[in-house]
């Protein structure tokens, strides 16, 4: 009889590891269960954010005219030099591929001016992407008078890492994305991400910050950070389950097979 109760006390115990060390729970797998999110009216998109240029970014500008003689000195030609074909290879060979419009972007530097064509030196540091298509219009008026001007950004690109379907960057052809949006674009979460503690790493004039999220409350929506910017990153941690699943196979058996043997050594002793 104290045999049998041992034995079913010792179950009872290597269960409960079993149970708190390898289990996902239903509700660590949900992003915003339904008793923390308030459905109410529409709310305003207060916190929707603009980019601006700052140093490092790389812009990509293009003039447009009917006269396309009198634009083309603005215009950045395409890059065909053999010495340049040798670099975008190199760089190819050693980092990934690179879009050939990289190589013809203006980059913003630490004062936050570009070099452009004709016009030389113009601050765009601070300025959003119509600002910048604005100046230049204005820039070349005296050469253009039906001068259009686009401007995007070339570097806009999000990085997420940890506990996502396809960890990696991502580059953005648009000029607004949300968290949402960037987690989808790498396939969700996995079922061991932890929801509550999501990190977001922003470099933004020459300062870097660090701000903690949490997928299960409404509070993102509102948060000044829900709309990323250029080169952020995004950190999913796991779970504590997750510890279960790449601990080494044989690490694994010795701990359970330990802390068996001392629960069978502690029940005998109290059943002695």
């Amino acid at each position: 009889m104290h045999t049998k109760n041992i034995l079913v006390i010792s179950g009872s115990f290597l269960l409960l590891i079993f149970s708190t060390t390898a289990c996902v729970h239903h509700r660590e797998l949900i992003s915003f269960p339904a008793d923390q999110i308030v459905f109410t009216s529409p709310e305003q998109l207060s916190n929707a954010t603009t980019l601006h240029a700052q140093p490092d970014d790389l812009l990509r500008i293009t003039v447009f005219s009917f006269n396309l003689e009198a634009a083309a000195p603005f215009n950045i030609e395409p890059v065909q030099s053999q010495g340049n074909n040798q670099m975008m290879q190199q760089l190819n060979n050693a980092q990934g591929n690179y879009p050939l419009e990289l190589f013809n972007g203006y980059f913003v530097d630490q004062e936050g001016f570009i070099n452009f064509p004709v016009l030389g030196r113009l601050k765009v540091g601070g300025l959003t992407i119509a600002q910048i298509e604005k100046l230049i219009a204005e820039g070349t008026h005296p050469y253009l008078k039906d001068a259009v001007v686009n401007a995007r950004f070339l570097n806009f690109k999000i990085t997420i890492l940890g506990e996502v379907t396809k960890p990696g960057t991502i580059r953005v052809s648009n000029q607004r994305i949300n968290m949402l949006e960037a987690i989808g674009n790498v396939g969700d979460f996995t079922p061991y991400a932890n929801r509550t503690n999501v990190l977001l790493i922003r470099e933004e004039n020459g300062q870097r910050t660090y701000q903690r999220f949490n997928f299960q409350t409404d509070e993102i929506f509102r948060s000044p950070y829900f709309y990323l910017k250029q080169n952020d990153v995004l950190y999913v941690e796991p779970i504590r389950a997750k510890v279960a699943t790449v601990q080494d196979p044989f690490a694994r058996g010795v701990t359970y097979g330990t802390a068996f043997i001392s629960i069978i050594t502690l029940a005998i002793a109290l059943f002695r």
